[in-house]
């Protein structure tokens, strides 16, 4: 098993409306690549998860990009997850990839995502 399968493809808050990016590693030179999902409320701002992702990638050997950020609304109690919104410095995100990796964790979840600002 590759080192990346063991990077976790989502990391975001239990409960809240929270900013969250999506973020592509790679080996440097290319080769593998992976698209990872983080979000938290402790970010003020979207860069603030970046900063915090890219040194832990970069120990483990992969380079990060950021392709772009939103907001994600996650309701444990009914099991929804709404993914929205955009990044003023990063851009939006590709938010239909964003639900995909979440499907992924959160199998028994209802996951839905639009454009919307609020």
């Amino acid at each position: 098993g590759s080192a990346m399968a063991a990077v976790r493809a989502v990391e975001i808050d239990p409960e809240g409306t929270f900013k969250y990016i999506l973020v592509r590693l790679q080996r440097p030179g290319g080769g593998e690549q992976r698209d990872i999902v983080r979000g938290t409320k402790a970010a003020e701002f979207h860069n603030h998860i970046f900063e915090k992702v890219n040194p832990e990638m970069e120990k483990l050997g992969y380079e990060c990009k950021c392709l772009g950020g939103g907001k994600i609304e996650h309701n444990s109690k009914d099991k929804k997850i709404r993914v929205f919104g955009l990044s003023t410095g990063y851009g939006k995100a590709d938010h239909s990839v964003t639900v995909e990796i979440l499907k992924k964790e959160y199998t028994d979840y209802e996951i839905t995502w639009s454009d919307d600002k609020k």
